[in-house]
C-alpha cells in the first residue's frame, strides 16, 4: 500500500463563518451538499452514496470554526479529512479549507472531486 500525501485546498466562500459551519458540522448540514445521506450517533458518521456506506469517527471539532473526520475503513494509517473555517482578519474575508489525504497520483483527481464538491456547497448557500 502507497503511503498518502496530505494536501490542502482554499475555498473563499460568501458566507459567515457561523452559518458555513452548520454544512460541515452537521450530519444534516452534510446531507445537503456532500453525500446523498448523512446520519450521526455521537462521534460516528454514517455517509451515504447511493448504495455505499462509508463509516467516518469526529476526531476533533471546534464550533463555528473546524471538523475533523478519520473514514474508519482507513483506521491503519495517518489520514484525515477536516473542513476548517479561515477569517482574514483585516478583510474579514472567510475560507473554507479542506485538508485531505491521496495517494501522490490521485491527489490532482481528489482536488477536483473537492471542487466539485465546494462548487455544490456554495450554489446550496448562495455564496
Amino acid at each position: 500500500m502507497s503511503e498518502k500525501v496530505k494536501f490542502e485546498i482554499e475555498f473563499p466562500i460568501h458566507a459567515s463563518p457561523k452559518m458555513l459551519y452548520q454544512y460541515f458540522g452537521s450530519a444534516s448540514g452534510l446531507s445537503e451538499w456532500f453525500a446523498d445521506n448523512v446520519n450521526s450517533r455521537g462521534e460516528i458518521f454514517t455517509f451515504i452514496w447511493d448504495e455505499t456506506e462509508e463509516l467516518a469517527k469526529v476526531l476533533a471539532k471546534r464550533n463555528d470554526q473546524r471538523i475533523r473526520f478519520k473514514w474508519l475503513e482507513s483506521d491503519d494509517d495517518n489520514s484525515y479529512f477536516e473542513f476548517r473555517i479561515e477569517v482574514d482578519e483585516i478583510t474579514k474575508d472567510v475560507s473554507l479549507m479542506i485538508v485531505d489525504f491521496a495517494e501522490e497520483d490521485e491527489i490532482e483527481e481528489s482536488k477536483m472531486l473537492w471542487k466539485n464538491q465546494i462548487d455544490e456547497l456554495k450554489q446550496k448557500i448562495g455564496a
